[in-house]
């Protein structure tokens, strides 16, 4: 009878993979889908349910949670220190059409024009935004075919690196995260850094394919459609190129100056997306910052902050079939997701 017990006992039958649920501080496993041990907030690698059953009374609880207060207090501190983003002189936009709901989908060019009318091109010679656009024709932006990363890319990663990290956005970052115990030095942030944004994981057939910066900055196209893409110094210069068509947006953000923010319907060399949110003004430590504090305070779920007294919110994805390090997540994706 006590052997059919413990067969039927449903922390060893009946606990789901990918749930906390009975598994609170079991020894990690790199065959489990998601963790519950005390290391796994660090490692990006929790089950959505961890705070639910293994943490239950709540972030505040422990010193180096980062409480949403405290999320709303450091976005508002980067806001601030965002010195490169565009003065309003800087860039003209024409949004034209906005588009309902229903008719996100449509794939119809509803706004003749395209959406920049200018951008003052000298903001591209600042160290942050050169060094962020030699990056952009480093990939094949097909899913399943593999990149080919030369030296001089990974040198163009670690010099776009190096100069976000001279800004006193990204320094503000650094800052809160070492305060909060998630790195123990600059070094060790720009490592993870690198691996988490650049390291290559497979979104097709086995190939080493995709990376969380090709995905958010550069675009993929992947079944026929436009996956990620979400940044305005990519769309502006492909829309100058004309391979970019400007359709629609339905989104306009309530900023008057800028970082604003745009949800886009627009095709790429005739590959269609329904909705690409994205910044406009930004600098691009701004964008790659707000991402990051996200991805490692909110994984897997939307992130809400505040930039110059508005709310916003973003949503962060992990990729979960492979990781690097001790478990670690790389991003799949992060964008916009609300006012």
């Amino acid at each position: 009878l006590r052997t059919t017990l413990l067969f039927l006992s449903p922390k060893g039958l009946y606990t789901a993979p990918d749930s906390c649920k009975g598994r609170c501080q079991e020894p990690y496993s790199p065959e489990d889908e998601c963790h519950c041990n005390a290391e796994c907030e660090r490692h990006r690698n929790c089950c959505e349910d961890y705070y639910r059953h293994c943490r239950e009374e709540g972030f505040s609880s422990s010193r180096d949670a980062i409480t949403d207060e405290e999320l709303l207090q450091v976005s508002e501190q980067l806001y601030k220190a965002d010195h490169n983003k565009a003065r309003p002189t800087d860039i003209a936009i024409n949004p034209q059409y906005q588009a309902s709901p229903d008719e996100t989908g449509d794939q119809e060019d509803r706004s003749p024009q395209p959406l920049y009318k200018y951008v003052n091109e000298a903001l591209f010679s600042k160290p942050t935004y050169a060094s962020f656009i030699r990056l952009l024709d480093n990939y094949q932006r097909a899913t399943g075919r593999e990149e080919d990363v030369t030296a001089e890319e990974l040198r163009e990663q670690d010099i776009f690196l190096r100069e976000v990290m001279k800004t006193e956005l990204m320094k503000k970052l650094f800052a809160f995260l070492h305060k909060k115990n998630r790195y123990g030095s600059e070094q060790e942030f720009v490592a993870d850094l690198k691996e988490m944004w650049f390291g290559l994981y497979s979104r097709g057939d086995g190939e080493l394919d995709s990376s969380g910066f090709e995905h958010v900055f550069s675009g993929e196209v992947k079944k026929g459609k436009v996956s990620g893409f979400h940044n305005w110094i990519r769309f502006y210069l492909l829309e100058k190129q004309g391979v970019v068509n400007y359709f629609s947006h339905n989104f306009e953000g309530p900023w008057d100056t800028y970082p604003d923010v745009l949800g886009l319907q627009f095709s790429w060399d005739g590959f269609y997306k329904e909705v690409g949110s994205a910044f406009i003004g930004s600098s691009p430590e701004f964008e790659f910052g707000l991402y990051t504090l996200c991805f490692i305070a909110r994984p897997g779920r939307a992130c809400h902050l505040s930039l110059g007294g508005y709310s916003l919110s973003i949503q962060t994805y992990t990729w979960t079939k492979s990781t690097y390090g001790d478990g670690k997540m790389y991003i799949a994706t992060a964008y916009v997701i609300s006012s």
